[in-house]
């Protein structure tokens, strides 16, 4: 048994997006923040705060310079320095984008492409056992290939749910891969956790689908039976029952912890044309995060959580703890937070749409490195109850 996984992350965003004159440009969160120039001062915050475990990653799309070729020249610095300092990583290896070179999420050459990075990387750092291979996969391909923000900036179901079938066969591809070379590797795999509420009763029906499509880039890494209206889906869009099938036959779930983030961004309202807006906060992180927890039976941590005005984070932060603690009260197997990020970053106000350099007011630090008000309270909250919420003996028990 082991203490429960307080955690932060150092944002590592990097998908490519449209400018207004036509060109495009790859936005780059460490650069932005400042990382590639602090990053050691970073480490060290993280230590100050009294932090233990860090969702961190090489930048990808300048690690992977080719087909079997690699640059861990950062990672050999960054993650040497991590062990020195008794940081544990959560290696996080792609983060919102691809490497130039392969294109997009619609390259269907990536999945086993990227699982050959992600072997390379295990094998040069094998005392790493923490990984959320592709983080968010529901939101990278949701951002990329239906609202046509990000990367290939599509706006359909087709090109969704071949980012979708690219995304969770890389994760698996990778996870499979990852094993080979430590076999007692653990995967958190960080998603965004969603629910949709009707504006009316004339709006339930589409409200059930979208509830039942947020699942799907589980229910495909996890190899859950999906039912046959979200079948229909994406074989309707693309996929073929044979690449169904092939998650069913190759899910490592018996190594995996369900990450669930949680923003107040994450609840939606559906209108009657099937339009969304903004719900703010209905359920919450206890009820959502008891819905995927009844759907997969796997441990829990939440991994991701923030709120974007620097005097109320302090109870932003509250609040989600006391959803922690009260999932943890009920029985259910969760064996860490985060906040996230350690910095402050740059331009999330518009899901990175914009190059404007605005900076948001999410971080434990703000980009001077200044701690913020829920930089103080987390360190209080890590201090006071590090001991009092050990990891619960469950599935991974034997690995935790």
């Amino acid at each position: 048994m082991t203490s429960f996984m307080f955690s932060t992350g150092i944002e590592n965003s990097y998908p490519t997006i449209a400018l207004p004159d036509g060109s495009t440009k790859r936005v780059d969160e460490m650069e932005k923040c400042g990382h590639y120039a602090r990053w050691l001062e970073d480490f060290q915050l993280v230590k100050e705060i009294g932090i233990s475990f860090l969702r961190y990653g090489p930048p990808y799309c300048r690690a992977h310079t080719g087909a079997g070729r690699y640059d861990f020249s950062f990672a050999d610095e960054t993650f040497g320095a991590l062990r020195e300092l008794d940081i544990t990583p959560i290696a996080d290896l792609c983060h919102f984008g691809v490497p130039d070179w392969i294109g997009n999420f619609q390259n269907e050459d990536w999945p086993r492409l990227f699982a050959e990075y992600a072997r390379a990387f295990a094998a040069r750092f094998p005392w790493v056992r923490y990984y959320t291979p592709v983080n968010e996969i529901f939101v990278a391909a949701e951002f990329s290939a239906l609202f046509g923000w990000w990367n290939e900036r599509q706006k359909s179901d087709k090109a969704f749910v071949r980012a979708l079938n690219n995304l969770c066969k890389a994760n698996v591809l990778a996870m499979r891969a990852i094993l080979k070379e430590q076999p007692k590797a653990i995967f958190i795999q960080s998603e965004s956790s969603e629910y949709f509420h009707p504006d009316n009763p004339d709006c339930q029906a589409v409200a059930d689908d979208y509830n039942e499509r947020r699942f799907l880039s589980l229910d495909l890494t996890y190899g859950y039976p999906i039912n046959v209206k979200m079948y229909l889906y994406l074989t309707d869009n693309g996929m073929t029952r044979e690449e169904y099938e092939w998650f069913g036959e190759n899910h490592v779930r018996a190594s995996c912890v369900m990450g669930n983030d949680y923003y107040v961004t994450n609840e939606h309202l559906v209108e009657e044309d099937g339009s969304l807006k903004p719900s703010g906060e209905v359920f919450g992180y206890y009820v959502i995060t008891h819905q995927y927890f009844q759907r997969y039976g796997l441990p829990v941590m939440h991994t991701e959580t923030n709120l974007q005005d620097a005097e109320r984070a302090p109870n932003w932060l509250w609040k989600e703890w006391a959803n922690v603690h009260r999932l943890h009260q009920d029985g259910v197997p969760i064996l860490g937070f985060t906040w996230y990020s350690l910095t402050d970053q740059v331009d999330w106000d518009t899901a990175l749409r914009e190059d404007a350099g605005r900076v948001n007011p999410l971080g434990l630090y703000d980009l001077d490195r200044k701690i913020r008000p829920v930089g103080e309270a987390y360190r209080t909250l890590i201090r006071q109850w590090r001991k009092f919420l050990p990891t619960q003996s469950y599935s991974l028990g034997r690995a935790l």
